[in-house]
């Protein structure tokens, strides 16, 4: 039974794998010779969380590889207190052939999948995006070619997301700097955890973002408050205004560089709008690019 709960569930050569299969699977979306390799099959997605991009990614993917797709709420599956979380999985997992989580918890996905009789997939959790990671990796690919020796900048908190970059990252062979104020670095326990898997990643946290976006080929935005710190927004708007991405931070890296952000965005905060819709930005790519990573996922996980 493969799961896919975070990067560290797989190898390195893994990584690679789901996304070259990703990128072939949308190659043949894009000519319209997408075969339907999952026929009758059902995904079934419970969040904790709202979604855009993750609900429907997913089940678009589904349907275009044969399939269909059931949602539902956290409530409506009883994720806390109507019955046991084990009981939970294991009667949805038997009417599924494939379950995508989204909750606070990563515990809770990983309590879910440890007695889950089909693949568990995480949608996001408090502590890994990993489908995310995976279509930033292939959108970079995309937009700039062979990945090995580039340089991927993260400026903002040292959350879910950038922790799942860092990984995604030291797996490619792409450069990761981390630029972000005190307290809100990736702990540097993480950075070696990441460097027994990758032996010599580079990993590099740089508090100047100036100085961090000097080499860069790509720098990435997310929101400076992420859902469940709602409370923290204003506090969050004076720590992370130096790190916003504008014309003037850009202006110290190079021309070719490119701009994403994994979306919903806040725009006038963590990223202006001149930068945000420029011709730099290739952030909508990403976004459609979740689809084609959901794809490659399901095909690697279930065929």
């Amino acid at each position: 039974m493969k799961h896919l709960l975070s990067l560290f569930d797989i190898t390195p050569a893994q990584t690679a794998e789901i996304i070259e299969l990703s990128a072939t699977l949308k190659s043949k979306w894009e000519q319209r010779e997408l075969e339907a390799s999952l026929p009758g099959r059902v995904l079934l997605q419970i969040y904790e969380k709202p979604s855009l991009r993750t609900r429907v990614s997913f089940e678009a993917a589904m349907i275009h590889l044969g399939g269909s797709g059931l949602f539902m709420t956290e409530k409506e599956a009883g994720l806390h207190g109507r019955e046991s979380l084990e009981d939970v999985a294991r009667v949805t997992s038997r009417f599924a052939d494939v379950v995508v989580l989204r909750t606070f918890s990563h515990q809770l996905i990983e309590d879910f999948a440890a007695v889950s009789s089909c693949p568990v997939i995480n949608g996001l959790s408090d502590g890994y995006h990993p489908c995310q990671a995976l279509t930033d990796l292939l959108t970079l690919q995309e937009a700039t070619g062979d990945l090995s020796g580039k340089t991927m900048v993260y400026l903002g908190d040292g959350n879910n997301v950038a922790k799942s970059l860092a990984i995604c990252c030291a797996d490619m062979g792409v450069n990761f700097v981390l630029s972000a104020p005190e307290g809100y670095q990736i702990d540097s326990s993480f950075f070696d955890k990441i460097r027994k898997r990758i032996p010599g990643a580079s990993l590099v946290t740089e508090p100047d973002p100036i100085k961090a976006v000097k080499q860069a080929d790509a720098v990435y935005a997310d929101v400076w408050a992420s859902m469940g710190q709602e409370a923290e927004t204003e506090k969050r708007k004076k720590i992370f205004a130096p790190y916003q991405i504008n014309a003037k931070l850009l202006a110290a890296a190079s021309q070719n560089v490119k701009f994403m952000h994994c979306l919903p965005a806040k725009r006038g905060l963590e990223v202006t709008d001149e930068i945000m819709d420029g011709p730099q930005s290739i952030v909508f790519d990403q976004a459609e690019n979740r689809m084609h990573i959901a794809r490659g996922v399901f095909a690697w996980l279930m065929t």
